[in-house]
């Protein structure tokens, strides 16, 4: 309630637009800040035992595992990351699938208030079984399954919230430079959990559950969903609708057109006020082309996340803080910016520190670039379609159903990973490779179609 805080002051619809921006930038950096702490301690909860100094009052019944933590101490190890990666990833993508229905019947502010809190919760808790001395499976994956539920209430919510305050015109570069807050909440999470990761890996999830929890509160104080809410502007979704009001404001404009527009105006309020069904939405074009293709772009970002600090930690040896650290570099390149550029750092990234570098600079951008701009822009703009006369209340349930359906290959890809790596590392850059590719085809029905549109206005152009 911004407007309400500082009583007595008015805001233009620009300084709101900014100011949403920031606030949304901030609450999902919060959102992947606390998903990136179990990617940094995985190397620490199992470590080369042998490279470790052993403290003299330790009883020391198992000289190669006495440093690990059970029940990851074990060969299946890297089984059991995998199982605590799918119940987070697979939870999250079945609850993406309600939570854009959830998000656009229930007040955003709220909804995304209490997401957070709960995310601050869970995240926190999976912390607190460090300091518990807990050596359960089962607590660690049911943390990750509640923690997988109410992270769903982030993307579909700041999207729509966002989409609500920008028009289509301008919406591609501001959610292009707007969603480098994944990269950024990445890079803070590794941050943030290596410098507890040697020492006390718990304090390595209750910062970050601390921080999103902080940023629910702020949800809470200061979000405003709509510009309609601070009496702001609304922005324009289609070109089309840029005409209506000049329309109407026209004093030459007799009474007859006056009310047919009055009429057609109210009728798509109207449907404003109405959500829409997940099967209308899946009939939006190209919702099903973009949902696919996202489903196997973040099978392959989800696998850098979860699995390229331990990566670097057993190919080039760092330890767990060095090589979180390192793995930075991968979402650096995701704000600057996929085939070639997997097969070239499976084969040449470790030769050097500086080889090592570039290369995950490079990745980063390339694979995270296409992801994000699914993600937000093309997301938004199906969510506004034409088709739907207005309804940009659909912006939130289009936006589940596409990265709901990514979710799907963000929970495929490190299960994939745990599954292949113990052949190689080889074949799990392969299976990377072939997603890419996989990616590809789901949109070459999109690219002939938009290349034979050029075409004729190029024809046209001539003519």
């Amino acid at each position: 309630l911004f407007h309400s805080v500082r009583p007595g002051i008015t805001f233009s619809t620009a300084e709101y637009r900014s100011f949403i921006l920031l606030l949304t930038f901030l609450f999902y950096t919060a959102y992947h800040l606390s998903r990136k702490p179990i990617s940094i301690v995985k190397s620490e909860l199992h470590r080369n035992c042998s490279t470790v100094i052993q403290p003299v009052e330790l009883n020391i019944t198992n000289n190669a595992t006495w440093c690990d933590w059970a029940p990851f101490d074990q060969d299946n190890y890297q089984t059991l990351f995998g199982v605590l990666d799918n119940c987070f990833l697979v939870a999250y993508a079945i609850g993406m699938f309600f939570s854009g229905i959830f998000g656009e019947r229930l007040p955003l502010r709220y909804y995304l208030s209490a997401g957070m809190l709960m995310s601050g919760l869970f995240t926190a808790l999976f912390g607190l079984g460090f300091y518990w001395k807990i050596h359960s499976l089962w607590y660690y994956a049911v943390i990750q399954v509640m923690n997988g539920l109410v992270q769903t209430t982030g993307w579909p919510s700041v999207v729509a919230c966002v989409g609500n305050w920008f028009g289509k015109g301008k919406r591609g570069f501001i959610m292009g430079v707007w969603n480098s807050h994944t990269s950024v909440g990445n890079i803070l999470g590794s941050l943030i959990a290596g410098v507890f990761v040697s020492t006390a890996w718990g304090m390595s999830f209750i910062v970050p559950g601390l921080i999103i929890a902080s940023t629910g509160i702020l949800c809470f104080l200061f979000l405003v969903e709509k510009p309609e809410d601070v009496n702001c502007t609304p922005p324009e979704h289609h070109e089309s609708g840029e005409t209506e009001p000049q329309l109407q404001d026209s004093p030459h404009m007799d009474g007859a057109i006056n009310g047919a527009i009055a009429t057609e105006s109210q009728e798509i309020t109207e449907e404003q006020t109405e959500a829409i069904s997940f099967c209308g939405a899946l009939r939006i074009p190209g919702v099903m082309e973009f949902s696919l293709c996202l489903l196997f772009a973040k099978l392959v970002s989800y696998t850098f996340l979860y699995w390229l600090p331990l990566y670097i930690s057993n190919v080039a040896h760092f330890d767990a803080k060095a090589a979180g650290d390192m793995s930075t570099l991968f979402d650096v390149g995701g704000i600057l910016g996929k085939n070639y550029g997997l097969f070239l750092y499976n084969y040449i990234g470790q030769r050097s520190l500086a080889i090592t570098i570039v290369m995950l600079l490079l990745c980063g951008g390339l694979v995270n670039g296409p992801y994000a701009l699914i993600t937000t822009a093309v997301s938004a703009d199906l969510g506004t379609h034409e088709s739907l006369r207005g309804n940009s209340r659909a912006l939130s349930t289009v936006t589940a159903i596409i990265d709901g359906t990514g979710s799907v290959g963000a929970a495929l890809g490190p299960l994939l990973a745990g599954l292949i790596s113990p052949t190689g590392w080889n074949n799990v850059f392969y299976m990377l490779i072939s997603a890419d590719i996989l990616a590809c085809l789901f949109l070459s029905r999109l690219v002939y179609k938009e290349t034979q549109r050029w075409c004729g206005r190029a024809h046209q152009a001539r003519g």
